[in-house]
Formats: structure tokens, C-alpha cells, sequence
């Protein structure tokens, strides 16, 4: 009988050792289960807050009111008036690092953007540092401003043909501009108009889009049909300065998901004011 116990208290212990380890399986399979989930949660509410920006921005050109658009010179007038001091947001100190700031500001914040010029700057000095490196160690210097892989290529490429075919002497033209790696018009702008004072267009960011839509400047959603329409309204002297105005009144006053129309001082000439 004592015999008998003890096996049936051993086979006990074991089932419940056996049932007590498929319970704590279980709650450390559903506490990963848990931990993962919420990393998706994070990530998916990263990944929203990004794309709804640049939805709010889409959305925004699309139901501009197509109406008579804003006198431009009392347009300009007034933006100058309110921003005197209006400039590019980017640090920079020569046309290699407003190139450079340019391209790492697709996707990017400028504040962001500066944080990490502010290291990389100081490491990168010369057009061919940039491609001196492997492409990982710029790959992970730039990181933070996401899209590093398509930016360091563009980077490597274009500094590796001002080095090569224009001899390390910057280009300062429009048409030579476009030939580097990741340089649009945008870019290419942004370059000749804060580093070398050149009026060669206007730089059409998400903000210039946005605003020029909603001021009626333009009913078209192409970068490059828009830049069009301004250049043939905006006298060219301030086709510089424009962009910095429209950009300083997109962050202060005409956002994309909840403009402030009552606070502006441009409502009473705006076509799409109260949307």
C-alpha cells in the first residue's frame, strides 16, 4: 500500500509539475504575444502619424476651392510684411551641406534634419569624405531621417560626381544641378537660391503646394506644374523669398489638417478661408 501511495503521489507530482509548466508556458507565450503586440501598435501608430501627415497635405490641395486666386501683389505684400526674416530652416554653412541637408529633408523634419548635420558636418567636410566611407557607416550616421539607404546612394553619388566631372568646383546652374543623383528641381533650388542667391525658380515643398492651392495660385497637384504657375504670377525678384514666406505661414497658420483661418491675416483674400 505505502508502495502504491508513493507511485501514485510520484505520478501526481509529475502531472502537476507537467501542468504547472504548461501554465507558465502558456502565460510566457501570452506575455510575448502581448509585448508584440504592442510593438505592432507602436510601430502601425508611427506609421499612421507619418502617412497622415502627408495625407492632410494631399487632401488639402484636393479640396482647395477652385475660385478667382489672391491678388499677388497684395499677397506678397502682406507675407513680407510678417515675415521679414524669412529663411530655409536647414543649417548649413556652404552649397555642399545645403545640398547634403536638402536631400536628407525628403521625409524629414528640418529640426530633425539639423540634429543630425550637426555630427555630420563636422565628420564630412569635403564632397568625397562622403563616398570615401562604406555606404553602411553614412547609412547609419544618417539613419534618423529614415529613408537612409535611397540617401546615402543619392548622397555617394552626387558628391562622387562633383568631385569627377566638375573637378570639386560646386555647380552653380540649374541644368548641371539635375545631373547629380537625387536632385530634383525642388533640391536643385534649394541650392542655388540659399547658397548662391540664384533665382532659377521657386522651391515647391509640401507647404508651397498646400498654400499655393488654397490661396487659388494654382489647381494643379504636380511639384513642377505648380512651381509653373507661380513663376508665371510672382515677380522673379521675390521668387526666392516666396517659398520662405509660404512655408513660415504653413507652420504658423495655414496647417494642413486644422487651418486657422480666423487668426490669418490673409482671410479676407483668401478664396478658400473658413474650409
Amino acid at each position: 500500500m505505502t508502495r502504491g501511495s508513493g507511485t501514485t503521489e510520484t505520478k501526481s507530482g509529475r502531472e502537476a509539475g507537467a501542468e504547472g509548466g504548461k501554465k507558465a508556458d502558456a502565460k510566457a507565450a501570452k506575455a510575448v504575444g502581448v509585448k508584440r503586440g504592442r510593438k505592432a501598435d507602436a510601430k502601425a501608430v508611427r506609421e499612421t502619424g507619418a502617412k497622415g501627415g502627408r495625407e492632410a497635405d494631399a487632401k488639402a490641395v484636393k479640396e482647395a476651392v477652385k475660385k478667382p486666386g489672391a491678388n499677388i501683389h497684395e499677397l506678397i505684400s502682406r507675407l513680407s510684411e510678417h515675415y521679414p526674416d524669412a529663411r530655409t530652416a536647414l543649417d548649413f554653412t556652404n552649397p555642399l551641406e545645403i545640398l547634403v541637408a536638402t536631400i536628407l529633408s525628403a521625409q524629414c523634419t528640418d529640426e530633425r534634419v539639423n540634429i543630425v548635420t550637426a555630427k555630420l558636418f563636422k565628420k564630412y567636410r569635403k564632397a568625397e569624405d562622403y563616398y570615401a566611407v562604406p555606404q553602411e557607416e553614412l547609412e547609419n550616421d544618417i539613419r534618423s531621417t529614415g529613408f537612409y539607404r535611397n540617401k546615402a546612394k543619392n548622397i555617394r553619388g552626387a558628391t562622387r560626381m562633383i568631385v569627377e566631372r566638375y573637378k570639386n568646383s560646386f555647380p552653380n546652374m540649374m541644368e548641371t544641378l539635375l545631373e547629380l543623383p537625387g536632385v530634383a528641381r525642388k533640391t536643385a533650388n534649394c541650392v542655388l537660391s540659399n547658397a548662391f542667391g540664384i533665382a532659377a525658380g521657386v522651391v515647391v515643398d509640401t507647404h508651397v503646394l498646400r498654400l499655393s492651392a488654397r490661396l487659388g495660385l494654382t489647381h494643379e497637384e504636380d511639384a513642377e506644374k505648380v512651381e509653373r504657375d507661380l513663376m508665371a504670377q510672382v515677380p522673379k525678384e521675390h521668387w526666392i523669398h516666396f517659398s520662405h514666406w509660404l512655408i513660415n505661414h504653413g507652420r504658423a497658420i495655414c496647417k494642413a489638417r486644422k487651418p486657422m483661418c480666423r487668426e490669418c491675416f490673409l482671410n479676407d483674400i483668401c478664396p478658400s478661408a473658413e474650409l
